[in-house]
């Protein structure tokens, strides 16, 4: 369904401006990428605020988006499957309650994994030349070293999920 709306707005887009410099393959993936985010982001806020998590859900969208810029991981094939289960997850991380072990636990874990996995999957998905990626494995660790001092659950949270995301069962 995303895809097929991001070729249509591409196409018109391609009509409207045919000497614009993109192909309309390159507009439809562009718009793709925007669709699936705002959809997440749209679809997820609404959830909340039914279920009265939205502070929980915002901080929880925040740190995974921001370390999964730095590591990578797992991608869906389908748009709308992302949206759904990329929905399904932030909401159902939103009710998970953490002490302070456990919180300081899925810190140390995020971090280990991070040591292992990171960065994984990227190539494709940046223009970050890979000579850098041994960069973002360092931003990532410190980014989520960060919690290890203010020892947020709802960010450990966040982070675990996201560095799971980074282990290829594949291999």
């Amino acid at each position: 369904m995303i895809e097929m709306m991001a070729l249509r707005i591409a196409t018109h887009i391609k009509h409207a401006v045919p000497d614009h410099p993109a192909s309309t393959q390159v507009l439809k993936f562009v718009l793709a990428a925007i669709l699936n985010t705002v959809f997440i982001i749209t679809l997820t806020l609404t959830v909340s605020l039914f279920t009265g998590k939205l502070i929980e859900v915002v901080i929880i969208m925040v740190a995974f988006a921001f370390l999964r810029q730095m590591t990578g991981g797992l991608h869906l094939k389908s748009g709308m499957g992302c949206v759904v289960v990329s929905t399904l997850l932030f909401t159902g991380l939103s009710f998970v309650h953490l002490d302070y072990k456990w919180t300081m636990g899925a810190t140390i874990a995020s971090t280990l994994l991070i040591l292992v996995f990171a960065p994984a999957g990227i190539e494709n998905q940046t223009r970050i030349p890979p000579k850098y990626f041994p960069l973002l494995k360092v931003a990532a660790l410190i980014l989520v070293g960060f919690n290890l001092w203010f020892a947020n659950p709802i960010t450990a949270v966040s982070f675990l999920t996201q560095t799971l995301l980074l282990i290829n069962i594949r291999r």
